[in-house]
């Protein structure tokens, strides 16, 4: 369902439903709405095919948005950033977070690692985010290399706990540093 609400599908429906006025206009002898409707209709439609085209969905939040308010709103900004940028269409890009990735060198051009999932916790008196991750082709190994640097990357005042769920799978709890 969420899927029917991208930019990109409200664009292309949009685009379609003027391109098929001005064609149903230019048929039935309508010349004042069938130019505009045609000459805006189609670019608008090929604008929104080029956005499907390139679309990446948000990552599926399973905690729901009323939930942990108080505690989000604690919670350093930069986590309230990460969990808005997740989950929300984004366009042009292969992966969530892809130029985090990036730097953090856990990035594969080919094959990115891709953020499935992000939760919101409780854990330890404070708030932190659970990221789930499909690895592709970054192993367990570099992630693992990285984690010391990881919960720092992303917040002043975080550590980053790795927990390989399986071969292909990893989750990255961002959580408030024990003595941080």
């Amino acid at each position: 369902m969420n899927d029917l609400f991208s930019p990109g599908s409200l664009v292309t429906v949009a685009g379609g439903a003027l391109t098929v006025v001005g064609a149903v206009a230019y048929t039935t002898g309508s010349a004042n709405l069938s130019l505009p409707t045609i000459f805006y209709g189609i670019p608008i439609l090929l604008g929104g095919l080029a956005l499907k085209s390139s679309e990446l969905p948000p990552a599926r939040r399973i905690t729901p948005k009323e939930a942990l308010k108080q505690e989000r709103e604690q919670a350093p900004p930069e986590l309230g950033k990460l969990l808005s940028d997740v989950t929300r269409w984004r366009y042009g890009q292969k992966a969530h977070l892809e130029s985090s990735l990036e730097a953090l060198k856990l990035w594969d051009e080919d094959n990115p690692p891709q953020l499935l999932e992000v939760e919101e916790l409780t854990e330890t008196g404070g708030y932190g985010l659970r990221l789930r991750f499909e690895l592709n082709a970054v192993a367990h190994e570099r992630w693992h290399d990285k984690q010391d640097r990881l919960g720092r990357f992303f917040a002043k005042g975080l550590q980053a706990k790795l927990v390989p769920l399986d071969e292909e799978h990893l989750d990255l709890l961002l959580i408030p540093a024990v003595n941080g």
